[in-house]
């Protein structure tokens, strides 16, 4: 039985996991971006006119907070430069032109002993260059190590509460003894006895399956949760398994937990019994724009446009394409970006989906108060950001916010508070850089003076 954790929401969850995932066929071009997890961006390994093997390696930062990213086809390499980034901006991007035969370059898979091995399995996460797929993209291998001698509890995180999302539900479903070695695996890395999968009850055709197979030889308790959003979130997560609260600011490392993806943990699965590396994922591709939802296993590099094109085109004007879900995704520009292991969903919205109000006003009902699963109160919050009054927004612990959009969907006015709060966030690392380099050319003033 799991805990439950203050707040939340109930949405129209417009699953469609009974669609089975389909191959979308790999495009002519695909464009690598060489940013593809939290941390320094990787260097190219490859020069224009090389040829490349699906699965090998063609970007790396020697960096600690970095991660390989590496080819999704065969082909020839015909550009090394900035091109549209999912999450915005150009980002300097290797450009394969597919030759359609994925000739692969495997790398040896984990021997027996090797598979018993904590470090041999980090080694092994980091070459194949895992990141977090549940969205957050940082380098998985880094996250275990880090929790070492701090963590007694490791989570995996099942519960896909975003709307839409059902790459994770479909990974089980698809490839349910895989994913449980995938899961002993990241045990053992992270030196624990128990690994607890946390699956939302509205996926309990999952729930039987893997109960099955008997999750216990793999060091593994299947556990079903409440359904409710945002239970996918890594502190309700840590809630819902353990009933520890993570304290405002802090990691899950702190209160003795790691959290680690569904779709992550296949992924090491992939790399440590089948030698390869993260270069595709299921992808949910729904909204009105489309005739229908599509959940398509994805090559990492395959530009949204050509995404359309293998969905049927789009039967209405789209309007708005959202990365990932509709509570916590984030906006594309154009379709000429490329999806990236972090990308989970894309939405294809028209007008039909566009609930904005011109002018909207906050009429003091209370209601984002109550389903703030951080205990925050966003009322106050909204207010002080708007004045831009940052000594009241750090006390109301704004930058605690993590942006899960519950309060954004309860609140009667429509007022924009999730994006208010991402803003706010991104105005306190600038001011906190202005005050860095301010300090610093102080004391070096200070410094040429004597």
């Amino acid at each position: 039985m799991s805990y439950q954790f203050k707040g939340g929401v109930h949405p129209n969850y417009m699953k469609s996991p009974e669609i089975p995932a389909t191959v979308i066929a790999p495009p002519k071009q695909v464009i690598i971006p060489m940013a593809q997890h939290i941390g320094a961006p990787c260097k190219p390994l490859v020069q224009v006119g090389d040829y490349v093997k699906m699965y090998q390696k063609i970007g790396e930062n020697p960096a600690p907070v970095s991660a390989p990213v590496h080819a999704s086809v065969s082909g020839k390499v015909v550009a090394i430069e900035p091109r549209p980034h999912p999450l915005g901006d150009l980002i300097p991007a290797v450009v394969i032109e597919n030759d359609f035969q994925d000739t692969p370059e495997l790398m040896d898979p984990l021997t027996e002993e090797e598979l018993k091995d904590p470090q041999a399995i980090l080694a092994r996460m980091r070459e194949a260059g895992i990141v977090g797929m549940g969205g957050a993209m940082f380098p998985t291998a880094l996250k275990i190590q880090g929790g070492i001698g701090k963590v007694d509890t490791l989570i995996i995180n099942g519960a896909e509460c975003e709307p839409y999302l059902n790459g994770d539900h479909l990974t089980m479903l698809n490839f349910p003894e895989q994913l449980l070695r995938g899961i002993e695996l990241a045990r053992i890395a992270q030196g624990v006895e128990k690994a607890y999968y946390g699956i939302e009850k509205n996926k309990q055709d999952a729930i039987d399956l893997l109960n099955s197979l008997n999750p216990a030889q793999y060091g593994i308790e299947i556990v079903p949760e409440e359904v409710k959003y945002p239970q996918g979130g890594e502190k309700m997560q840590v809630k819902a398994i353990t009933n520890r609260e993570v304290k405002p600011g802090g990691l899950p490392s702190g209160v003795g937990c790691n959290v680690v993806s569904t779709r992550t943990a296949y992924a090491i699965y992939q790399a440590c019994y089948e030698g390869k590396s993260c270069i595709e994922r299921i992808v949910t591709y729904a909204g009105s724009a489309l005739k229908a939802p599509v959940n398509g296993l994805t090559r990492v590099g395959t530009p949204f446009s050509h995404i359309v094109e293998e969905c049927g085109g789009f039967v209405k004007p789209c309007r708005k394409i959202v990365l990932g879900g509709p509570m916590m995704g984030i906006c594309a520009t154009t379709l000429d970006a490329p999806n990236v292991k972090g990308t989970a969903g894309v939405l294809f919205f028209t007008e039909e989906e566009d609930k904005m109000v011109e002018n909207p006003t906050c009429i003091r009902c209370g209601k984002c108060i109550t389903v703030c699963p951080m205990n925050l109160e966003p009322v106050f919050m909204y207010m002080y950001y708007s004045k831009r009054d940052f000594e009241n927004m750090e006390k109301y612990h704004i930058t605690d916010c993590f942006e899960c959009g519950s309060c954004s969907y309860n609140c009667p006015a429509r007022m924009p508070l999730t994006h208010a709060f991402k803003t706010a966030k991104i105005m306190f690392q600038t001011k906190a850089a202005k005050e860095k380099a301010k300090a610093e050319a102080e004391a070096a003033a200070k410094e040429a003076k004597k």
